[in-house]
């Protein structure tokens, strides 16, 4: 049984979380599953809309499926989330993947 499948018997059991959505979200990215990964996350920050985390996660997890506006609304979410926090870390990560973003979208306007 693979993490995934772990992590989705966990879930399945009722054990709906931010943390396990976050570890599903991750894991299915690291499987090159944005898409699915962008599920488990919108889950997980819907349990907990402070968890600057998973916010970036989210966006990246967007960016990698192609929906860069979406990215860069969660990549904003998630730097002003972070900074309530006093995350300094996490917003200067999201800021950085947010101009990346940017970036991509531009090309895709030429």
């Amino acid at each position: 049984m693979s993490n995934i499948q772990r992590f989705e018997a966990m879930l399945a059991a009722g054990q709906d979380n931010a943390m396990l959505r976050f570890t599903l979200g991750n894991a299915h990215l690291a499987e090159g599953q944005p898409g699915e990964a962008a599920i488990h996350l919108r889950a997980a920050v819907g349990h907990d809309p402070g968890y600057s985390a998973a916010w970036k996660l989210l966006g990246r997890a967007l960016a990698e499926g192609g929906a860069l506006h979406e990215a860069i609304e969660a990549f904003d979410e998630g730097i002003r989330v972070a900074g309530q926090k006093g995350d300094l870390q996490a917003v200067k990560e999201m800021q950085v993947f947010r101009k990346r973003a940017e970036k991509q979208l531009a090309g895709q306007d030429q």
